[in-house]
């Protein structure tokens, strides 16, 4: 079975257009939260349904995706939804840092790679809910009828369709769709396929277009959202998450393609990390509520540790899911506890970041994978934002709940990030610091 690096990755948050820039103003603290009085289209979009919403409201807005010249015709203007073009923009920038696309000549097409050994893996939480409600809207109160793109703009394979056609990639297509777990899931089912030798490449991705006030108001009936609209991932005072959007995408290879296409490589290219182990588990508990002992989340940690063969005592930091919601902080932390309360000569960092860019849903693992990555390459654990009174933990816990400002420590060697989603899907990966 093949060891499987990663070779590129890029994401569109609400603290950055790019990897870089979300990475450097998380670890600045930039709080990136916007009022919903200030996004262009409050007056049309969420003015009209503003009883239906939280009185105070901050949601995650991402910036504008960087302009790639050539990259989309009018056609796909016309046929694409914006999280189809906000992902392939992201696959692009994720393809050129691993040096799989083509020269000045073919910018778009795949290159030092067989195009049908390259797998598309990437999901979405909720479909594209704008076009969704618009469409309805018109239907029901003008009798207009929709547009022939309507439905391969919503079918929630379509991102993944699209990625695999711009880039040719001609391998296995998956489209998961497993709640807030959906990044983690994405990167799982791409995993499998490059260890199982399905694939020597694959683009893994998870994107969340769901800033609308339909979606809003459906997580605010569920009592799900901050009341204020502050993110305080496990602060005593955390009173629900801040709903936020993203897109990210990772390129995983196979250790044995990525050296040989590398060595012969005359680009910037290099591994930057290896995910070394998967778990998933179900609650099998309750829609929405995750289990409150962290049963789950431990048993989803327990099998990343064991398929990784990698003992809990050498990970040094897990980047938690940890939402900012009463239970799921409280259920994360005592699954973590169980998990990692064994001897250890080092603390074990935990952090969220969730706190500095609220939750982006289906997307939130594939962006927090890449935070998790580049906390291994840089030694530097990024901290949660927004935690003060920090919530009643076990005097003997190992964990140690970084905040206030990041922490430098190049000596970790493993680490960890969790997603979990309704239905009691509980995901976790295990990352290991790339030594040649």
């Amino acid at each position: 079975m093949s060891r499987v690096v990663i070779t590129g990755y890029d994401c569109i948050s609400p603290l950055g257009n790019t990897a870089a820039r979300s990475w450097a103003n998380l670890l600045a603290s930039k709080q990136c939260l916007t009022a919903v009085e200030d996004l262009p289209d409050y007056e049309t979009r969420y003015k009209p349904y503003t009883k239906h919403l939280p009185p105070v409201l901050k949601v995650g807005k991402c910036p504008t995706p960087p302009v790639v010249d050539g990259l989309f015709s009018a056609q796909d203007k016309r046929r694409m939804s914006p999280m189809m073009m906000s992902t392939i923009s992201t696959a692009l920038h994720a393809l050129r840092r691993a040096d799989l696309v083509g020269d000045a000549e073919s910018p778009f097409t795949l290159t030092g790679v067989n195009p049908e050994r390259v797998a598309t893996s990437i999901g979405t939480g909720l479909p594209a809910m704008n076009d969704i409600f618009d469409v309805s809207v018109d239907m029901a109160t003008r009798n207009k009828r929709p547009s022939p793109m309507l439905i391969p703009k919503i079918l929630t394979n379509m991102v993944a369709g699209a990625v695999s056609i711009k880039f040719n990639a001609r391998g296995p297509s998956q489209t998961t769709s497993t709640a807030c777990a959906t990044g983690n899931n994405a990167i799982i089912e791409g995993f499998n396929c490059v260890k199982s030798g399905m694939a020597d490449v694959a683009i893994v991705g998870a994107t969340e277009e769901s800033l609308h006030p339909l979606t809003i108001a459906g997580f605010h009936r569920l009592k799900s959202l901050s009341s204020d609209s502050k993110s305080r991932p496990f602060d005593n005072n955390r009173n629900g998450f801040v709903i936020s959007e993203g897109t990210g995408v990772i390129i995983l290879e196979s250790l044995e393609h990525a050296t040989r296409r590398l060595g012969a490589s005359t680009g910037h290219a290099s591994i930057l990390g290896e995910l070394v182990g998967i778990g998933m588990s179900s609650d099998a508990y309750h829609i929405t509520s995750p289990m409150e002992n962290g049963d789950g989340a431990k048993r989803s940690m327990e099998m990343a540790l064991r398929t990784a063969e990698v003992d809990a005592s050498e990970v040094g930091y897990v980047n938690a899911h940890a939402t900012s919601t009463p239970i799921g902080d409280m259920a994360e932390l005592s699954g973590i506890n169980d998990v990692f309360s064994t001897k250890r000569s080092s603390p074990l960092y935990v952090s969220s970041s969730k706190g500095a860019m609220g939750h982006l849903l289906g997307a939130s693992g594939l962006v927090e994978s890449i935070f998790t990555l580049l906390s291994l390459k840089e030694g530097t654990i990024p901290h949660t934002l927004n935690l003060h009174d920090v919530i009643d933990m076990d005097p003997h816990s190992p964990v140690h709940l970084v905040k206030n400002e990041p922490v430098s420590d190049s000596t970790v060697k493993y680490a960890m990030t969790n997603s979990f989603g309704f239905g009691g899907v509980n995901t976790s990966l295990l990352f290991k610091k790339w030594e040649a």
